[in-house]
């Protein structure tokens, strides 16, 4: 099934192989005789002789001229290194792919399929070798969250947390779980309230943890506290837009408009297309007494706003006109 696979998707995206020239081409010409080799590696490859492919692949890559045989080399090698188990040569062949041919769709798709096929082997030898390690525990926990499956997900942090309780990262992970469910109540918010003062003892460091933190104060409107902890998320990683929204939106929730301002001229430099940052920052503005600053943005949060309505309504199914 894998090799069958792995055949389809190269072939599917590969030009027709061009026919090996002959010897007497070759003669005198050190370029075609890189070609003739290249050429016929691709060939080896095709034929499911990867073995003898790889080396000559591998050294083809940075004397190959022609573009369309690069593009040859590079699918080649992917399917025989993935044939191979030689996953760093498989990505050497598609960081060439990816600087040869940027993006290509025939590249980004033989890459999706290439890394998700290395993550399956990486999780699957993970589980073999070390199945009561916490780090192949935390894999299942996280294959749970993807499913929704949040409680079997909390479970197995909780069983994590029983062996190490002191380990970064779990009860962070266990109070995202906790607010993840829907409808989750004030009793469950408490408790995934604990799991993150606990992670941040034992990590001051975790962004995320305070970030979280923020917004379960702002939703019960404790303006002070969500100000304290989305500033601190916002100070302990500069590039996260969303704790730089909720320190400024705070801010305007307790009136503290001229202190608003820059937490959210921040977010919106990092999230230029957050028509909640733009309108944010108008209100801002426009009770600091920057009028026109503050109508500047709300224009930009109309025209954000109005795009994203446009492109939700041409994504809608459309009534057939006959």
């Amino acid at each position: 099934m894998f090799r069958s696979q792995w055949f389809f998707i190269v072939c599917a995206v590969s030009a027709t192989l061009v026919p090996v020239l002959s010897t007497a081409q070759a003669k005198g010409s050190p370029s075609a005789e890189v070609t003739v080799n290249a050429r016929h590696a691709v060939e080896l490859a095709k034929t499911g002789h990867c073995k003898e492919a790889v080396p000559t692949l591998k050294r083809s890559l940075a004397h190959v001229a022609d573009k369309d045989l690069k593009r040859d080399v590079g699918f080649a090698g992917v399917r025989c290194a993935m044939f191979a188990d030689q996953p760093d040569a498989a990505i050497d062949f598609l960081r060439f792919l990816n600087h040869e041919f940027p993006n290509d769709p025939d590249v980004l798709y033989l890459a999706v399929h290439t890394y998700s096929d290395l993550s399956t082997r990486a999780s699957a030898e993970l589980a073999s070798t070390a199945p009561n390690s916490y780090q192949s525990l935390e894999l299942n926990a996280e294959a749970f969250e993807i499913q929704g499956k949040w409680d079997e997900a909390a479970k197995v942090y909780e069983h994590i947390l029983k062996q190490d309780p002191n380990l970064p990262g779990i009860h962070y992970r266990l109070g995202r779980v906790l607010v993840s469910k829907p409808d989750f109540g004030p009793e469950v918010a408490e408790q995934a309230k604990a799991e993150f003062q606990k992670e941040l003892q034992i990590d001051p460091s975790n962004a995320g943890a305070e970030y979280v933190l923020g917004e379960l104060a702002k939703h019960n409107e404790q303006w002070d506290e969500a100000v304290q902890h989305f500033s601190h998320a916002a100070k302990l990683d500069a590039s996260f837009g969303d704790a730089f929204v909720g320190w400024g939106g705070s801010l305007v929730s307790q009136k503290k408009f001229a202190d608003a301002v820059l937490p959210l001229e921040s977010a919106v430099k990092l999230e230029p297309q957050n028509p909640a940052a733009h309108y944010l920052l108008a209100i801002a503005y426009a009770r600091s007494g920057r009028k026109e600053d503050g109508d500047r943005q709300f224009a930009i949060q109309r025209q954000l706003t109005q795009r994203g309505a446009a492109g939700e309504e041409s994504s809608q199914p459309q009534p057939n006109p006959n």
